[in-house]
């Protein structure tokens, strides 16, 4: 069993010449992202899917098996389970609780504040809602198999009276420009930092996945919170476990280092080439339903196929505010030309349920690789 060591952060002696190239190539890669995104004219759009798709990943890690495109067929009005409509929520919850941090940090600092309201926002409504939504722990939690004791865990975070010091010390940390450290390597400290305090009774893992890309945009490393490793650390999951887990046993934070900075390189490069084939479906499509619509309408519906790839066919002429009739001809004509396919037919008054197919073939193609 491992505790936690309240003075050990931020660690000493990291020995980072032995990972300069790692860092170089991290940093590169980040950048070329970074200079993608830049250049979106229209980011909010564009980058829809692959938030949602990282809300999806990092839930996954914590246990949760609905997808993305589970997500908006619920939404657009597909009737689940409970156990999958549950899942999916946790997927929501992510997603508004990413973008709603996101909107803060850009105006102020973080706070010990922010992070209780990242947590009720990540928890409202959902599995573990019974966990203290909104408040830090105030009993000893521990981490290890399910139901072993606390002289059988794994590893045993800070007790509630350090761990409040030990939150704020890290708070400070996380609004620090260290300028002896490269922003990426700061950002893996800060994540592994906040998993070992473990400050919630639940969501901790989810959290802690939040604040990296909140920091590296605090940083100025990229201009929105969009780099997403969820799809990295899910892959890798054994391994992302045990770098932590070496961390607290044997104070090893250069092997966490070099397994985030990994993955920061292999996600960018990941990222880079989704954004990019999303950029390209998107002029593809727009040319497509240009010279098929003939209507200055087209570019609106092509937005709501990138931000609602699935959707109720009475949600076109609500999202437009055109005549019903209007809507069912652009309907039947992108049904006709292939461009959205439906997935539910209507049955007596519950519309159809359509589907931009063409954009869960590259969201759904992400290569991660093992490390």
């Amino acid at each position: 069993m491992s505790v936690y060591n309240h003075q050990a952060f931020p660690p000493d002696n990291l020995q980072l010449e032995t990972v300069v190239s790692l860092i170089g190539r991290a940093n590169a890669s980040l950048s070329r992202y970074d200079g993608l995104l830049e250049s979106l004219v229209n980011p909010e759009v564009l980058l829809s899917p692959l938030i949602m798709k990282e809300a999806e990943l990092s839930s996954r890690i914590e246990g949760t098996i609905a997808t993305a495109n589970e997500v908006y067929q619920q939404q657009a009005g597909e009737e689940f389970g409970s156990e999958k409509i549950a899942d999916i929520q946790e997927i929501l919850n992510y997603r508004d609780t990413l973008r709603t941090a996101g909107q803060i940090i850009e105006e102020a600092p973080a706070s010990l504040h922010l992070l209780r309201q990242m947590h009720e926002n990540l928890m409202q409504g959902v599995r573990g809602e019974d966990k203290n939504p909104g408040k830090f722990r105030i009993t000893q939690n521990w981490i290890g198999t399910r139901g072993c004791t606390i002289e059988e865990a794994t590893y045993v975070p800070p007790s509630p009276i350090i761990m409040l010091s030990s939150l704020e010390k890290f708070i400070d940390y996380v609004n620090l420009k260290d300028e002896n450290l490269d922003p990426i390597v700061q950002a893996a400290l800060i994540h592994a930092q906040f998993e070992l305090i473990h400050p919630f009774d639940d969501g901790n893992g989810r959290i802690g996945r939040i604040l990296i890309p909140l920091f590296l945009m605090k940083q100025e490393c990229i201009v929105s919170p969009s780099l997403y490793i969820s799809g990295y650390l899910e892959v890798n999951r054994s391994a992302y476990y045990e770098c932590l887990s070496d961390i607290s046993k044997k104070g090893d934070w250069l092997s966490w280092v070099k397994f985030f900075l990994t993955a920061i390189i292999n996600q960018a490069e990941n990222n880079l080439k989704l954004v990019r084939n999303i950029i390209a479906l998107y002029e593809q499509k727009k040319r497509e339903i240009s010279e098929l619509l003939h209507s200055d309408q087209g570019i609106y519906i092509l937005d709501m196929l990138f931000d609602t790839p699935v959707f109720p066919a009475n949600e076109l002429h609500k999202r437009l505010k055109i005549q019903r009739q209007r809507a069912a001809q652009y309907i039947r004509t992108l049904k006709g030309a292939g461009i959205i396919t439906e997935i539910r037919p209507a049955s007596g008054s519950r519309p159809a349920i359509l589907s931009f197919a063409d954009l869960w073939k590259i969201t759904d193609k992400q290569k991660v690789t093992s490390s």
